[in-house]
């Protein structure tokens, strides 16, 4: 078998036109005649899709429609893994070739509609859809034929007309409801975070956090920090530091409940120091206790016994005017 192969396609690079190239792949065209799928280059040759995005867009493109793709549908077709694969349809689906989306069915049920755009620029241009082909009968023109003259026959009397039904009313279909927009999973994540900063990074600040970030293996040895990543982390320390935190809280904030195993130790310490840091200290000031607004109390009119507020006992308003009417 491998002779006649070796031979047949010595036959066909002989009649490759033109000289034969010294190196790179050299191509024995032979037209399809079933069972093909046209895949354009932009596709084929895309810069930026991987090998294994590219390779199940070819994929999805051969199959019929209505064919399952989801991942675990191509994870039990191909050997990649689901990873792999969802990753690659992310691709497929940041470049425009594959849309996904969450709609409500009628009877409540909810699925994902799939749709695949052979050519996502042109359908941007605004480009024509290619229908379904439908067959269309041709018309042929009549051929005369003769015929002999027959006498025709007596008209046979007309059946008494038989009753139609009624015709019953034609069902008005229901609204489906509208369908539900689920956010694509490609969306952009939000941005990170910055890495908290101290006010002023001293030398004795800097001295102490780089101290406290290269001694975290000894409590967690997963957390093991490369010099360049303890020399990036040293400002979020310090801004630990800075705050009044104690080096032993700032080194339990670190290493308790870790991940197994931490796959990337400097990225956790970061994540930490950015979200678990405390607040400045209070100062004398907001630590005052509240000064309350002293209260006039109440005293007895000592003409009419009428209770009124005043620092100090003796009478009322009324009773002060009639004295003052009175002298």
């Amino acid at each position: 078998m491998d002779t006649q192969h070796d031979i047949a396609l010595t036959r066909a690079l002989a009649e490759v036109p033109g000289p034969l190239p010294l190196s790179g792949v050299i191509h024995v065209t032979i037209p399809h005649t079933i069972r093909f799928t046209v895949v354009g280059n932009h596709l084929a040759q895309h810069a930026e899709l991987s090998l294994t995005a590219i390779g199940i867009a070819v994929h999805i493109q051969s199959l019929p429609a209505g064919s399952q793709v989801s991942i675990k549908a191509l994870a039990a077709r191909f050997a990649e893994g689901e990873t792999t694969i969802a990753a690659a349809l992310r691709e497929l689906e940041t470049h425009g070739y594959l849309h996904r989306t969450r709609e409500r069915l009628p009877n409540g049920r909810m699925i994902t509609r799939t749709v695949f755009c052979n050519q996502p620029g042109a359908l941007l241009m605004g480009g024509a859809v290619v229908p379904v082909a439908v067959a269309v009968p041709v018309a042929v023109a009549p051929v005369p034929v003769v015929t002999p003259v027959v006498p025709a026959p007596l008209p046979a009397p007309a059946p008494a007309p038989v009753p139609l039904p009624a015709p019953e009313p034609t069902p008005v279909p229901e609204e489906a409801p509208p369908p539900v927009r689920v956010p694509s999973r490609i969306a952009p994540k939000p941005p990170r975070r910055p890495l908290p900063q101290p006010r002023e990074l001293t030398q004795e600040l800097h001295r102490a956090a780089s101290a406290l970030l290269a001694d975290l293996r000894r409590h967690a040895p997963e957390l093991v920090l490369s010099e360049d990543d303890v020399e990036e982390l040293v400002p979020g320390a310090a801004a630990w530091l800075e705050r009044g935190a104690h080096p032993d809280a700032i080194r339990h904030a670190l290493t308790t409940e870790l991940p197994q195993p931490p796959k990337y130790p400097a990225k956790i310490v970061r994540h930490r120091l950015t979200v678990l840091l405390p607040p400045p200290l209070p100062g004398a000031q907001e630590l005052a206790p509240v000064r309350r607004t002293p209260v006039t109390p109440f005293q007895t009119c000592e003409g009419c016994d009428r209770a009124f507020r005043s620092p100090a006992p003796g009478h009322c308003r009324d009773c002060r005017a009639q004295y003052w009417e009175a002298a």
